[in-house]
């Protein structure tokens, strides 16, 4: 997640300031933002708490800008999605998301994971998104949105839920993610598959997109029509 090597540009507190969020990124991930300190952040990007405390009011607001600064930029990707319906191909689009989606998950779980440790932590951090109308709930809204689109255009299925669909794309993603921190390198053969993360991508949104029921199946349009 962290971007080592600072841009040449960065001088004076911009440079301070990316060294604190380089610092704290290093630190919520490997050892969790409950026991990260902003005296611990500070020390680890080699300034002073005061001058930490110069960029950021707490550690919270370091813990929101990491994620948005030191992250794959998740909420941008599939934000601009609904301007971009009825372009290209709608599998696409969609692969786009979920090669963002699974490394956002992957380098930021280890971090948000450790909210749910202290629930006064995360308490800040609820009333902190709804100041900013933000959330984890909007990478499922703004998929759907996109898809409702796609749908008025023809382009996807108007027998299918734009809110399930982007539900299962997200879900999928984030097991991914999940099961790749869970057992780093050490994955028991066949855990992962497919494989490779763009082969995960490209089967992900194939099922997704043309669903698992077979031509002797029975969907959901022939379980409303027995009723």
């Amino acid at each position: 997640m962290t971007r080592e090597a600072v841009r040449p540009s960065l001088t004076g507190g911009a440079l301070t300031r990316s060294r604190i969020l380089d610092a704290a990124a290093r630190l919520m991930t490997s050892v969790g933002i409950t026991r990260t300190t902003t005296k611990e952040i500070a020390r680890a990007a080699g300034c002073s708490e005061a001058a930490l405390y110069k960029h950021f009011r707490d550690k919270e607001e370091i813990f929101v800008r990491v994620l948005h600064e030191r992250a794959p930029r998740l909420s941008d990707a599939l934000a601009q999605l609904p301007t971009r319906a009825g372009e290209g191909e709608v599998a696409e689009h969609l692969e786009g998301v979920a090669r963002v989606a699974v490394p956002f998950y992957r380098q930021s779980f280890p971090m948000a994971a450790s909210l749910f440790a202290s629930p006064e932590l995360l308490a800040a951090h609820r009333r902190k998104l709804d100041l900013d109308g933000a959330g984890p709930h909007e990478a499922t809204q703004h998929l759907a949105a996109y898809l409702v689109v796609e749908q008025r255009l023809g382009r996807v299925s108007p027998h299918i839920d734009p809110d399930a669909a982007a539900s299962l794309l997200i879900g999928a993603c984030f097991h991914r993610a999940f099961l790749a921190l869970f057992y780093a390198s050490d994955a028991p053969e066949g855990v992962l598959k497919p494989e490779s993360e763009d082969d995960f991508a490209r089967e992900i949104v194939h099922t997704v997109l043309n669903g698992i029921a077979g031509p002797g199946g029975r969907g959901t349009e022939d379980r409303k029509g027995c009723d």
